[in-house]
């Protein structure tokens, strides 16, 4: 099994576990506050009543913009690229070369821009809104009741969709985080909702349950092999889920086991989105861990707070030797790229992840400070069986934030700078390099 997952004596017989799950038993995890966190099992059906107010969103615009990070975005990122929607763009960097970019790419004022954040308080997104709300009289925000981001719409005159609070970000795709998006693609949610629910009843059966044979079968891998568009989506959802105490099933895009998806349609998302969110649920079951929190997440911000507290520049010079790193990988760990650079350059990166891969490991990526929200927590939380390599790029002239005193250049090299902190605190291997010295 994974790392560190209970013994077969102590795990619950298959139907027994579906049973328990169904039954909102939090004793089949760690007996904490995971009943707490179920919501997202009777979502397909609570959305399936909200159609009409789906219909109702607003349509005075050329281009929608979601700002959104981690489970805000990473649905409607799949959304839009398996359906190869125009139009529909996601802003999950604090880089200025790309925020920049995007600005120049739509007409503002004639742009939706949808602010999306559960807790309301997301520094990105806020960032990403306080920026474009000077340009912009179209906004809506999707968040859970209460927020400050509700506050900030309804003070503004803009509608805010509210999300169902049992539901944590992750496992938000087929809530207001990923309908809503889907419904202004013009994506006929109805259709997505139906394949949903059909798999939700096939999830509570004690034979031939789709998501716990899945969770069967990863709760069997270490690494998982993530591919495709999806795999997004999948990387975090797994990553945040299993990587804490160290245990995890390590979500990499090179080696690791390559688990079927089934998407012979765009709409069999609706289906793929709930399988897999039962599945982790199961998968958390056989490892002994919450699935639904993320306990290690907090300690990259905190640091970037402290980054950023403790004024003047934020240097990113280049530490440790790659040839080392890379040479230390132990038996069974895998290399991870973590990239705080302009999404337009991730291709540049090919070098570094081919002398990665040489090296025989499983090798993962993600694009800074994307991966923060999503693979982050496995890192610092999962088995202590990865190395880190750092990737930074020349930020550009500043960008500044409205009511900030940073602006965003500044806060996506704190933001590497805090992370870097918070590995190496924990004792993590990495080096950092820059982009423009990778050959």
């Amino acid at each position: 099994m994974a790392a560190c997952a209970r013994s077969v004596e102590s795990s619950p017989r298959p139907s027994e576990l579906v049973e328990r799950i169904w039954a909102r038993d939090a004793s089949v995890w760690t007996g904490g506050d995971e009943a707490s966190w179920l919501g997202w099992l009777d979502e397909p059906s609570r959305m399936g009543e909200r159609l009409d107010e789906l219909a109702a969103l607003p349509t005075d615009w050329d281009d929608v913009v979601l700002l959104g990070m981690g489970g805000s975005s990473l649905a409607p990122e799949v959304l839009r690229r398996s359906f190869a929607v125009e139009g529909f763009r996601v802003l999950d960097t604090t880089h200025p070369a790309a925020i920049r970019r995007l600005e120049s790419e739509v007409d503002v004022e004639r742009t939706l821009f949808v602010s999306a954040s559960k807790s309301g308080t997301t520094l990105e997104t806020r960032s990403h809104t306080d920026y474009f709300a000077d340009r912009s009289g179209r906004f809506l925000a999707i968040t859970d009741p209460g927020s400050q981001l509700e506050e900030w719409a309804r003070d503004r005159g803009f509608p805010a969709v509210l999300g169902e609070p049992t539901i944590g970000g992750r496992y938000s795709a087929l809530s207001p985080f990923g309908l809503v998006p889907a419904a202004l693609m013009g994506l006929d949610v109805r259709r997505l909702l139906d394949r949903a629910g059909e798999m939700a009843e096939a999830c509570r059966l004690g034979e031939g349950n789709p998501g716990l044979e899945l969770g069967l079968e990863l709760a069997e891998i270490p690494f998982l092999r993530v591919e495709g568009d999806f795999g997004l989506w999948v990387e975090q959802l797994v990553a945040e889920s299993t990587g804490k105490e160290g245990k995890g099933i390590v979500p990499v895009w090179a080696g690791g086991e390559p688990i079927e998806t089934r998407l012979p349609d765009p709409y069999e998302l609706g289906q793929e989105f709930f399988r897999w969110e039962f599945a982790t649920a199961v998968v958390g079951a056989l490892l002994g861990i919450n699935p639904f929190d993320q306990p290690n997440v907090q300690a990259a911000k905190d640091r970037t707070s402290a980054v950023l507290e403790r004024g003047g520049e934020v240097e990113l010079p280049a530490e440790g030797d790659l040839d080392e790193l890379l040479a230390s990988v132990p038996e069974g760990g895998y290399v991870f790229v973590q990239a705080f650079v302009d999404p337009e350059r991730e291709d540049e990166l090919r070098p570094l992840l081919d002398r990665a891969e040489a090296a025989g490991r499983p090798v993962g990526r993600g694009l800074g400070p994307r991966y923060l929200h999503s693979t982050g927590q496995l890192h610092k939380g999962g088995p202590d069986s990865g190395v880190f390599v750092q990737v930074v790029d020349e930020t550009g002239e500043e960008l500044p934030i409205p009511g900030r005193e940073f602006g965003f250049g500044k806060l996506i090299r704190a933001q590497a700078a805090g992370d870097f902190e918070a590995l190496r605190e924990r004792g993590r291997r990495i080096a950092r390099v820059h982009l423009e010295e990778i050959a």
